[in-house]
């Protein structure tokens, strides 16, 4: 059992630092599991799918960008691998609370001591 637990620390890890993986078929094919026992492996120990981890991470990867320089929605949201813009900015908005141009214009702001 503390394997598993470590395996899917490793996976989470792996989910954060490496954005090229979009993908749980990806998540999955690197940990050599199929996509089934990844989402059995992740409703164990985690408590949400793999799905729900990659989005979440690729969410914050945006609004850091968002929050730094401004950005071609469309652009990040392919990147991040959103099949279109509106689907980036639903995913993005039901996570933050704004879109992503609201969040952008508001931590620049911010920043700026304003």
């Amino acid at each position: 059992m503390h394997g598993n637990i470590d395996e899917v620390a490793a996976l989470v890890d792996t989910i954060t630092t490496d954005p090229s993986l979009l993908r749980v078929s990806q998540l999955a094919a690197h940990a050599d599991l199929s996509t089934r026992q990844l989402q059995r492996l992740f409703a164990e120990y985690v408590g949400i799918g793999p799905k729900w981890v990659i989005r979440r991470t690729r969410i914050q990867e945006a609004a850091s960008r968002a929050a730094t320089t401004p950005q071609d929605w469309s652009a990040l949201a392919t990147e991040l691998g959103y099949a279109n813009q509106g689907q980036f900015i639903r995913d993005f908005t039901g996570a933050v609370g704004i879109s992503p141009a609201q969040y952008a214009s508001r931590t620049r702001r911010w920043d700026d001591g304003s």
